[in-house]
């Protein structure tokens, strides 16, 4: 695949993806309340439903998306559910044990489930890769290698966009000290992740 498009499409990406959604939403309200140390599982997560969203758009599967609307469907609102559960869990969390705000350490198969239900149950992704790419490739000739390339070049793009939150996340996260802080922190990461699952249910 040229380099030239495969610039463009970071290039856009990078400017859809650093734009706040209920992913990053939910990322943020994550690293604030408990820290960015076992966040992995939720990134992972996101970008392997951004990957699943790609494909469908590269190889002309929407359709067979929109066939299968009952399990992506049901794939959405148990995110939902799940966010809104976290989101419980913050608003409540003890000030003086921020830890307990979300699942310890060890839930990471459940962050990993929470970070692919955000994603996967906002077909708002695929819809700005299937706007996006027929303007700088062309699709019916994209082989396995120029799939690899793009989706390489997506894990790329995601992985800056995502580590710029994080970061930005955990340096706010270091100045809420006091408890009073703490709560609003908590609170406002609560409201965070209940915006989250309220856009995606809304989709």
């Amino acid at each position: 695949m040229e380099l030239s498009a495969l610039v463009i499409f970071a290039g856009a990406l990078l400017v859809a993806a650093g734009t706040p959604g209920p992913s990053i939403a939910a990322l943020v309200a994550r690293v604030i309340t408990r820290g960015w140390g076992d966040v992995l599982p939720f990134m992972v997560a996101m970008w392997i439903g951004e990957a699943v969203w790609l494909s469908f758009a590269i190889f002309g599967l929407a359709v067979l998306a929109e066939s299968f609307h009952l399990a992506f469907s049901v794939i959405k609102y148990a995110g939902v559910a799940y966010l809104l559960y976290l989101a419980w869990k913050m608003w409540t969390a003890p000030v003086t044990n921020p830890d307990d705000a979300v699942p310890d350490a060890q839930s990471a198969g459940r962050l990993f489930f929470a970070g692919l239900a955000v994603t996967l149950g906002n077909p708002k992704i695929m819809m700005f890769y299937v706007s996006l790419l027929p303007t700088i490739i062309d699709l019916a000739s994209v082989t396995l290698m120029g799939w690899a390339e793009l989706t390489l070049t997506m894990l790329l793009v995601l992985l800056v966009v995502d580590a710029g939150w994080i970061v930005a996340a955990a340096q706010a996260r270091k100045l809420l000290r006091s408890p009073r802080a703490m709560r609003i922190a908590n609170r406002t990461s609560a409201s965070l992740m209940a915006s989250a699952a309220a856009a995606i249910a809304a989709r």
